[in-house]
């Protein structure tokens, strides 16, 4: 299809007001320009798309972000690293532990922390539960909005299981915090080890369930089957990653080929698509919650019964709870250290975590002291929306929907 500009045609007429002046163009098109958004259901928060149309078919689209800034990583500058953990959480708030989990990895690179084994295997087991309930999320989400509703029941009930036993965990249901700078908040009870043995048990068959629908679905498989298409060469010039980038069969995963937490000891498969449409992406997702399944049951079993939590740093780290102290002025001391901040070196690093959208990455300026000299988020709701024009030119109006959800944006994550 020609550029929206080649198809435009142009007159000239004089200024009557500065005759011999240069001729002032007029644009004539049949062409339809549409403001879709901010306020819109389907956009997944307060983003607004300029849709250039010809018919009901895009032939360019402008994207307009910014709407719900909040100036997050300029507030890192201005507290502790401690600090700094809950503004994490308000980033992507479906998924709000896993960038916890991404913000403390790269303090933990920058201070060189060696986390405790027993906080390796829980920080994994939480961060998998958590893309389990990033995927369920965006698989009802995008059912709903393509117009399958009954997935959109089933897979918020199987959420809200998750859900509740986030709230036993740490207090919360949606912007949860349990990950800490060198470990963990506290230990899994008895009773949360049981919830996650019989989830185990209870999700595989509901997976199969939701396939079902859609599978089995003609409008669905319209909906997705050769819509959105991008090739992996476009894929990696545009910066994708996670689902989106593997979709177009780049095998390309951080948990695999840059591991960390406890991944390392287990044994998992990436899913890899072929064709680079809306209908691999989908598919991913729903293989990486099989998998996901697979690193929990493995992590249960292989997790050591006892042993800490808490990367014992006096300098960056709360006190075990088993540090016995020879005085009580030593045990303020520890304290006074801790909620002023740690003195951090002088450096940089970057650290790129694999969430459930994407590579989730924190870049940390470092001159010393307390607190990061400069934060910068590498956010792959942000990154994907930049591909957004290519995939959309030459779909239909509906199919702009399908994109969006096909990135599984989150505005507070874009926007920072």
């Amino acid at each position: 299809m020609a550029h929206l500009e080649d198809q435009r045609e142009t007159i000239y007429k004089v200024d009557p007001e500065h005759p011999g002046t240069k001729d002032l163009p007029i644009l004539r098109s049949e062409e339809l320009l549409l403001n879709m958004g901010p306020q819109h259901p389907a956009t997944h928060g307060v983003l607004k798309v300029i849709l250039d149309l010809e018919g009901e078919r895009i032939t360019k689209s402008t994207v307009v972000m910014g709407f719900l800034h909040r100036g997050v990583e300029k507030l890192a500058e201005f507290g502790t690293y401690h600090q700094f953990i809950p503004h994490t959480d308000r980033l992507d708030y479906v998924c709000a532990m896993y960038n916890n989990f991404a913000y403390c990895r790269a303090v933990e690179k920058l201070m060189n922390i060696e986390i405790p084994e027993r906080a390796e295997y829980l920080r994994t087991i939480v961060a998998e539960v958590q893309r389990i309930i990033g995927h369920l999320f965006w698989l009802g989400t995008q059912a709903l909005d393509i117009g399958a509703m009954t997935v959109f029941f089933y897979t918020f009930r199987d959420r809200e299981i998750l859900l509740d036993w986030f709230d036993e965990l740490c207090g919360a249901r949606l912007t949860t915090s349990w990950y800490r700078i060198g470990g963990v908040e506290r230990d899994f009870t008895d009773s949360l080890e049981d919830k996650v043995r019989r989830f185990l048990d209870y999700f595989p068959p509901k997976i199969d369930e939701y396939v079902v629908f859609l599978e089995k679905n003609r409008i669905w498989l319209a909906r997705t089957v050769g819509v959105a298409v991008i090739t992996a060469e476009d894929a990696l010039s545009f910066g994708l990653s996670g689902p989106t980038l593997r979709g177009s069969g780049v095998d390309y995963d951080l948990r695999k080929y840059e591991s960390y937490g406890a991944y390392p000891k287990c044994e998992f498969s990436v899913p890899v698509g072929k064709n680079g449409d809306t209908y691999d992406r989908y598919w991913i997702r729903v293989e990486e919650m099989r998998e996901s399944i697979k690193i929990v049951r493995q992590c249960m079993e292989q997790m050591p019964k006892e042993g800490a939590i808490m990367a014992d740093v006096p300098s960056v780290t709360l006190p075990p709870k088993d540090r016995v102290f020879t005085n009580l002025e030593s045990m303020i001391q520890q304290f006074k250290l801790f909620s002023q901040g740690f003195d951090a070196p002088a450096g940089e690093v970057y650290c790129g975590t694999e969430a459930h959208k994407g590579e989730l990455g924190f870049y940390i300026v470092s001159t010393g002291g307390g607190n990061p000299y400069r934060l910068k988020i590498r956010s792959p709701s942000f990154i994907h929306m930049g591909a957004f024009d290519h995939m959309a030119r030459g779909y239909m109006i509906a199919d702009a929907v399908t994109i969006f959800g096909s990135y599984d944006i989150v505005m507070g994550e874009c926007d920072r």
